[in-house]
């Protein structure tokens, strides 16, 4: 499905994105992306960028600036990309309207984590669903971990874009990153929170891996790695390999799909559901043992996936229309 050109999909709703802020050249790209689809759609949007999560004071300025531009632009709709402090702000200064989105650990606790930083955070996220007018849950388990509210909550992934991530002929791909046609390589997404993805058990599996079958490379895709040239790694690599101790939807599977890169996942999130059908891919325990002989098994016979033949209900486009259906409800249900 394409709407690229549509200007009226959207019926014109006013909308201000908020998001958190980070240094990191990928950090939140899944939003920033979604943002875009709802604007080729017809939304009217404005994205406001939270600078600061943690400075009471700076705080007390977003605040305010908040308000500002909510004046200013007079939205439909308040849309908080994240939980925590991010939806707690979008709620206390909103005067329309706010869907947060859930996406992983703003509810989660992830490892790597301060525990008093990851308490009060969930707290906020807890109190700000109370004031949500929809929320939306990027699986079922983070569905499940909402105190209250949970009717008024959906279920709905991230979207993928599929007109940037394609299958591409393996060896052209290696070509651009200069790699070697006959290696063997596994591809790794540390994010930003390294432990949370347990790049620990990454390496240790690939080792035992690599004592079986020769030499394997781990490729790991950091907080600094260029977004738009994700795809040409997705297509380079020979499988993409998960050991995240919590997720909420790991984008990086929806990506991997859509370029047809086998997968091997230990149980995090909505993975098991959404490689339902793919092959080949295989579901680990996280041990390393386990995940070692799936390596060998997918390494020893690398071909590509048939990820892209369920991809459909997860790309951008479906996926903004599900959320301007949101909109649309909860603007209606105001009347």
């Amino acid at each position: 499905m394409k709407f690229e050109k549509s200007r009226t999909g959207g019926n014109n709703l006013r909308v201000i994105s908020v998001i958190p802020y980070t240094k990191t050249r990928n950090s939140m790209v899944f939003a920033k992306r979604q943002i875009e689809y709802l604007a080729r759609y017809g939304v009217i949007n404005k994205t406001f960028l939270l600078t600061s999560r943690s400075s009471l004071l700076k705080l007390h300025k977003e605040f305010k600036r908040l308000r500002r531009e909510i004046r200013s632009f007079q939205p439909d709709i308040v849309h908080a990309h994240f939980g925590t402090v991010t939806a707690f702000i979008s709620v206390m200064a909103s005067d329309v309207p706010v869907i947060i989105t859930f996406r992983g650990s703003d509810l989660n606790r992830s490892g790597g984590v301060n525990f008093l930083k990851w308490i009060s955070g969930h707290l906020l996220s807890q109190i700000s669903a109370l004031k949500a007018g929809r929320i939306i849950c990027v699986s079922e388990e983070l569905k499940k971990i909402l105190w209250w509210k949970k009717g008024d909550a959906v279920v709905l992934p991230t979207g993928v874009d599929t007109s940037l991530f394609v299958p591409e002929d393996r060896n052209k791909a290696r070509l651009k990153l200069g790699w070697e046609p006959d290696e063997r390589i596994v591809l790794f997404n540390a994010g930003n929170n390294s432990v949370n993805k347990r790049l620990d058990l990454a390496e240790s599996s690939v080792r035992l891996a690599g004592a079986i079958i020769g030499k394997i490379s781990l490729k790991i895709l950091d907080g600094n790695t260029d977004p738009d040239e994700v795809p040409i790694y997705m297509n380079a690599a020979d499988c993409l390999l998960l050991t995240s101790d919590k997720e909420g939807s790991p984008t990086v599977i929806q990506e991997a799909l859509a370029c047809n890169l086998p997968v091997i996942s230990v149980p995090a999130g909505d993975v098991k559901e959404r490689l339902s059908g793919v092959v080949p891919s295989i579901m680990v325990e996280r041990e390393p043992h386990e995940i070692s002989k799936a390596l060998v098994e997918i390494l020893n016979a690398p071909q590509r996936s048939n990820g892209r033949e369920f991809i459909d209900t997860l790309s951008l486009e479906n996926i903004t229309i599900e959320i301007v259906k949101i909109y649309n409800t909860v603007l209606e249900s105001q009347k």
